[in-house]
């Protein structure tokens, strides 16, 4: 499962797995932000489904951060009762499960004004490639502001999510161009180096350039 700075929800509907180090049973799986890529290990029959929250929204929603994977306990499912949806998707396959999870999602979850303004505009212009320290000429907070308020609502600092993004970028635009130069990849975007993009892959994404 690739970093993305995003939380989510996973649905366990048959046999055990195991996601980096922790076994996770049949249940409702609460996932944290996603800040490095693990592996996950799925046997034969294994069925999973999931929803995936955008940065920040997770937090927004659920109110709350997970430190690691963590099986939801039912007497904790009174907000969104999240195991009778579990119960109602165990029953379906393919698009049935999408489009169940679909209605629950516009019916149950308010996307509306979750997160701050002042984040969302930090979010979006991080995705322009625009560096933490020009943050402030954008929106209307300090530096000091931006950094708190990425720590409570994405736990890491905007030039991690930074780092994440330009990884991200970089994975896509070398999987779409198998043959790009890797030097020139690394400029493109906005690595030091060659050497650089293969530190921050292997130290976030778990692979090099290479082997994308």
């Amino acid at each position: 499962m690739h970093s993305d700075a995003g939380s989510g929800i996973l649905f366990n509907l048959s046999h055990e797995i195991v996601l980096a180090e922790d076994v996770l049973p049949i249940g409702v799986i609460m996932l944290p932000v996603k800040k490095r890529t693990e592996t996950i290990c799925l046997p034969p029959g294994a069925v999973l489904s999931g929803i995936r929250f955008h940065p920040a929204i997770g937090y927004g929603i659920l109110g709350r951060h997970y430190q690691k994977p963590t099986l939801l306990s039912p007497q904790s499912d009174q907000l969104y009762q999240l195991y009778r949806l579990h119960s109602k998707i165990h029953l379906q396959e393919g698009d049935a499960r999408i489009d169940t999870l679909h209605h629950w999602i516009t019916q149950s979850m308010n996307f509306t004004h979750v997160i701050p303004d002042a984040l969302e505009k930090a979010l979006d212009h991080i995705a322009l490639d625009n560096t933490p320290g020009q943050l402030t000429g954008h929106i209307s907070l300090s530096q000091r502001q931006i950094e708190r308020q990425f720590k409570t609502w994405l736990g890491m600092t905007p030039k991690y999510y930074q780092r994440i993004l330009r990884i991200k970028k970089a994975m896509n635009y070398l999987r779409t161009n198998p043959n790009a130069d890797l030097a020139d990849t690394a400029l493109r975007f906005g690595f030091s180096d060659q050497a650089h993009m293969t530190r921050e892959f292997r130290s976030i994404a778990k692979t090099t350039p290479g082997k994308v």
